[in-house]
């Protein structure tokens, strides 16, 4: 009876420490871990040139769709301008549009990668000379109509391989012309 108690004992000592000699031993690559890093560091030329492909499909959509974007800023801004002419005052439509030509440039000016550049002066930056200063709204609306077409000028001349300061001053100078409505009313 002692010795099969003993027999016990050792065997499970046994299986104690084999289990723990397994445990401790570091993660060692094996053959199958090496290939699989390779296959993902160099896909096959066929999957690159469809992921190619695509990614140019999709910078050429995202282009088109900005294009749009400055095409709907016009049309606010002229609605904007016409609907102005004939009340002489800010409507709450108008304020509606203005909101929605907002949220539009801010988009565009997005996606050409810029930023607002009221608050942080640069020493590098371009400042523009020809940034009109309205005295009241009827100015305002004229200058927000006019540099909405100089925006989507700059847009129409850009490719989707380019980026362009003076739309990304234009989206500037727009967004800077609606917060000044708004804040005019």
């Amino acid at each position: 009876m002692l010795s099969r108690f003993t027999n016990l004992i050792v065997f499970a000592l046994l299986l104690g420490g084999t289990a723990l000699v397994g445990f401790s031993q570091p993660d060692l690559p094996d053959a199958s871990d090496r290939s699989s890093r390779q296959r993902k560091e160099n896909p096959p030329l066929g999957l690159r040139e469809m992921l190619a492909k695509q990614r140019a499909e999709r910078d050429k959509k995202d282009h088109e769709e900005m294009l749009d974007r400055g095409e709907e800023a016009l049309r606010l801004a002229r609605q904007l301008e016409n609907s102005f002419a004939e009340n002489k005052g800010i409507s709450q439509q108008d304020k509606v549009k203005l909101e929605s030509l907002e949220r539009v440039v801010s988009k565009i000016r997005k996606e050409l990668g810029g930023d607002d550049d009221d608050d942080r002066p640069d020493a590098n930056a371009v400042e523009p000379t020809d940034e009109p200063k309205p005295s009241s709204v009827e100015e305002a609306v004229k200058f927000l109509e006019t540099t909405t077409v100089k925006l989507v000028d700059e847009l129409r001349k850009t490719t989707r391989f380019s980026i362009s300061a003076i739309a990304i001053q234009s989206s500037n100078t727009v967004l800077k012309l609606v917060r000044f409505l708004r804040v005019k009313r």
